[in-house]
């Protein structure tokens, strides 16, 4: 019978000290592989739903790293994520793909074979080696360098809540002393005074580089199950093609909101968001402090240095992956990261 770490760590220790020992245990037992094998009926249903061609021709022979490690919640979804890629670069033609869950394989000879990197819902500190500083640090160096350099980065759904860490809400600490400055997060920024236009965030990066290149940082999320409407803001936008002329497209997924440092208008080039005024006031009241702007993006684009990033926050179901116009609208975004279909990617506050 196969038993959890924390069942395993709490029966050893059982027989030789407290939970607090147990507890301890569990976090330095080895964690378990993850699951790499997607249902075949998933597949089944993304297979059928795939774009049959590319819309632009490679401009020479692509190639794709597929990362589908995640040190956070680690979502079911992420095999088929990763197998969803793989299939459209075969049956367009527009990449070649390789699967890692080894985060050892980012780093800068390894990459310098591919055009572009996919984040397969990368959640918590995916790229780091909590026994070597250096190797951590190497890693994160190559992948900054790597989409500067001009390659490209896509990330889908929890690729938002890589490097995510929850604060407690301010006015749950204690006041700090006359005269004294605010207290400050891992990031270096005060923690989100309550008073404020948009309410309290209390999310912060624990690698502030990662998260403004990614363009956003997860804040909160809909339960699954939840329906919203897709907002297409720039219909005649190449990477909108899949939209257009179409119904508004319902999504019923997991879907995001993200804080408000470094989401912004003014740095990425948003694709679609959330049809808010769609939305109803029973479900807009299950997120605290919501944004008073309404501004909740799904997918962006935009420039790193020379290199280029697309975005898609949904994709925690399985059932996102046989939703024909999302893997249109994915198809776009990837061949706008290799480099091949090139579009308008400026900011538009």
């Amino acid at each position: 019978m196969k038993r959890t770490r924390a069942a395993l760590a709490a029966a050893v220790m059982a027989l030789t000290g407290p939970v607090a020992s147990a507890q301890k245990l569990e976090r330095a037992l080895p964690l378990p592989p993850q699951n790499q094998t997607p249902k075949t009926e998933d597949v089944q249903a993304m297979l059928a739903a795939l774009p049959d061609k590319a819309p632009v021709k490679p401009r020479r022979p692509r190639r794709v790293l597929v990362l589908g490690k995640a040190l956070g919640y680690v979502h079911s979804s992420i095999p088929l994520a990763a197998r969803t890629i793989e299939e459209m670069g075969r049956k367009t033609g527009a990449w070649s793909t390789t699967v890692t869950y080894d985060a050892a394989d980012i780093n800068q000879k390894n990459l310098a074979q591919y055009d572009a990197l996919f984040l397969a819902s990368t959640s918590g500190p995916f790229l780091d080696d909590p026994e070597d500083a250096a190797v951590t640090a190497a890693r994160r160096q190559a992948l900054l360098d790597f989409v500067r350099g001009g390659r490209g980065l896509a990330g889908m759904h929890a690729a938002t809540v890589g490097y995510h860490q929850s604060l407690p809400a301010p006015e749950a600490l204690p006041p700090p002393p006359q005269g004294s400055p605010p207290p400050l997060g891992p990031n270096g920024f005060p923690i989100q005074a309550p008073a404020t236009q948009l309410g309290p965030d209390t999310v912060v990066s624990t690698w502030p580089e990662f998260t403004r290149l990614l363009g956003g940082l997860f804040k909160f999320h809909w339960n699954d199950g939840q329906v919203v409407t897709v907002k297409v803001d720039e219909p005649d936008h190449p990477l909108n093609v899949a939209f257009k002329g179409r119904p508004p497209l319902r999504v019923m997924d997991e879907t995001y909101t993200f804080a408000r440092n470094p989401y912004s208008r003014r740095n990425l080039r948003v694709l679609t968001s959330v049809d808010y005024a769609a939305m109803s006031a029973e479900d807009k009241a299950k997120e605290q402090y919501p944004r008073s702007d309404g501004d909740y993006a799904l997918s962006w684009i935009r420039r790193e240095g020379q290199g280029r990033v697309f975005y898609e926050a949904h994709g925690h179901s399985e059932r996102v992956y046989a939703i024909k116009p999302l893997l249109v609208h994915l198809l776009y975004g990837m061949q706008y990261v290799l480099g091949d279909l090139r579009v308008d990617d400026s900011p538009r506050p």
